[in-house]
């Protein structure tokens, strides 16, 4: 997108939600159809309700919603907080980035960066001395610009489906 317009990042308003629920149902289905089987499918629902609850996180002092606008349109946003400690995750304190999403005519131009720059930048303010994400096994771009900005692999998430009993007596 040579000689477009400049974007700028700041922090989610209430009247960014029905945009950020759009881009959120986005999300949601580009999940499913990397794997149906792990990730829920979006409804008729999604957007609505993903802009909500993204609305009830807007005034907590641990989370972070900012978006990405040009031209006066939200291209995109980013959902991070800081969490505690966490057993399960076997972490200490950490800033989490959610999701980090740029609506797909405005990609390849670098919003996704600053995007994430801001984000890690405010959990960085916010007092993060680690920061943790997670991405799809089959997203590749979006793991080239985790991989840019500095994250490194961690853990792989792995997915066991439930097993018919018919299934598992054909090997006996």
């Amino acid at each position: 997108m040579s000689g477009a317009s400049p974007v700028t990042i700041r922090r989610a308003k209430p009247a960014d939600l029905p945009v950020i629920g759009r881009l959120g149902a986005l999300l949601v289905k580009t999940h499913h159809d990397f794997d149906a089987r792990r990730f829920i499918a979006a409804t008729s629902k999604t957007e609505e309700g993903y802009g909500w609850f993204l609305g009830t996180q807007l005034d907590n002092p641990k989370i972070v919603v900012l978006v990405a606008e040009r031209d006066g349109e939200v291209v995109g946003y980013t959902y991070a907080g800081l969490e505690g400690q966490d057993w399960m995750s076997l972490r200490g304190p950490a800033g989490i980035v959610y999701d980090i999403l740029v609506d797909p005519p405005q990609r390849a131009c670098g919003i996704g960066r600053q995007l994430l720059d801001a984000t890690l930048e405010a959990l960085e303010r916010g007092g993060a001395m680690q920061i943790v994400l997670s991405t799809a096994e089959r997203n590749e771009p979006a793991q080239r610009l985790f991989r840019r900005a500095g994250f490194r692999p961690t853990m792989i998430e792995m997915t066991r489906d439930q097993v018919s009993e018919s299934s598992t007596s054909k090997g006996k």
